[in-house]
């Protein structure tokens, strides 16, 4: 698969640019609603995309190599349903043809996340969520 056909496996849903923290006693990852200062929440689209490993060094590249070791994606996810040989979903914007299909459905963080840069650090813990799987 070429780079420019695994990008487009991408939903758009902006789960991945969630924030998680990381219990350091026990080394479970806590999900919160809380996205990305680079991700516009509107659209589910990073800000500066080209630039978001040197801005956010903790960004993780989701890349066909690393797929099987990033264990937070949500089931939803195009990356992870292929590399687990499940199609892609009905609302997924290569199946639909339209990128809003991903909004429409509830599956994207459009309607729930708020970015970290306007909360404080020492009040992420607050934010975290049991899951966010869709029904």
């Amino acid at each position: 698969m070429t780079s420019e056909e695994w990008e487009s496996l991408c939903d758009g849903c902006g789960r991945c640019c969630l924030v998680k923290l990381e219990d350091e006693d026990e080394g479970e990852i806590h999900l919160t609603r809380l996205s990305c200062r680079l991700l516009h929440v509107r659209s589910c689209r990073c800000s500066r995309y080209h630039e978001r490993f040197s801005l956010m060094p903790d960004c993780i590249e989701i890349t066909q190599e690393k797929i099987a070791q990033i264990k937070w994606l949500p089931v939803s996810c195009g990356y992870r349903r292929v590399q687990e040989g499940r199609d892609l979903a009905w609302w997924h914007p290569l199946v639909s043809g339209d990128p809003e299909t991903v909004h429409q459905a509830g599956i994207s963080v459009r309607s729930f996340a708020m970015s970290e840069a306007r909360v404080k650090e020492e009040n992420y813990a607050r934010y975290i969520i049991d899951d966010f799987e869709p029904a």
